[in-house]
């Protein structure tokens, strides 16, 4: 599988994850204000970093306060935007040199590949907190780990 084909099934995967994410935090019918607050930045931080391969400006704080309903529509942004960059990718385009600065304001420079694997993680990372914030209010947390999505066909 090409490196392109491969982030393709690693977005559909940070897709339907969120997704999952967002259905059981619907479910609970309870405020879980920190499990809001990661996933508000897990939608914001795919954003700026999709800015920053863009070159475009930063469209939210890094740490943002989002609704679920704000969070359900980012999703969905967030997929097309993801979808259309990757389509316009190759393999080689992923070795480029992405200059950006943070959020501090400091300069860095990555390759595009190295930027689209810290975005798979980062999320990846705060759905972990999420879900056992879930499970430590006494909520069944969605079952979102990747071998689960490949083996039921949820992924392309």
């Amino acid at each position: 599988m090409s490196d392109i084909r491969n982030f393709e099934r690693l977005f559909s995967y940070d897709h339907w994850a969120n997704q999952q994410l967002i259905l059981a935090l619907e479910s609970t019918g309870v405020s879980l204000p920190r499990s809001f607050k990661a996933f508000a930045h897990i939608v914001s931080a795919e954003k700026l970093w999709w800015e920053r391969l863009n070159l475009k400006p930063q469209t939210y704080p890094v740490w943002p306060e989002f609704t679920l309903a704000k969070c359900r529509a980012e999703v969905e942004e967030l997929r097309e935007l993801w979808k259309t960059y990757l389509m316009a990718q190759s393999d080689d385009s992923l070795a480029q040199q992405i200059h950006y600065k943070n959020s501090k304001g400091e300069s860095f420079t990555n390759r595009a590949a190295d930027i689209l694997e810290h975005v798979i993680i980062h999320s990846t990372h705060h759905r972990g907190q999420i879900v056992a914030d879930l499970r430590a209010a006494g909520h069944a947390p969605p079952y979102i780990d990747f071998i689960h999505a490949v083996r039921q066909n949820l992924i392309g």
